[in-house]
């Protein structure tokens, strides 16, 4: 019997588009799991991607 591999979801890019939302709602100081649901993105990718671009993320910093 072959082993079972678990397929892996594709990773979606960040646009520019997507970087300038990230941006406005950090200034805003939007709750992360409001631009999760919004960006269609887990909140651990919002997350790290705000570290990557030096910007403080969530209502609560």
């Amino acid at each position: 019997m072959a082993k079972a591999t678990k397929k892996r979801p594709a990773r979606k890019p960040y646009t520019a588009a997507d970087v300038k939302l990230l941006k406005q709602h950090s200034k805003a100081r939007t709750p992360v799991v409001k631009i999760s649901k919004q960006m269609k993105r887990s909140v651990g990718s919002l997350r790290q991607k705000a570290l990557d671009l030096g910007i403080g993320l969530g209502h609560q910093r």
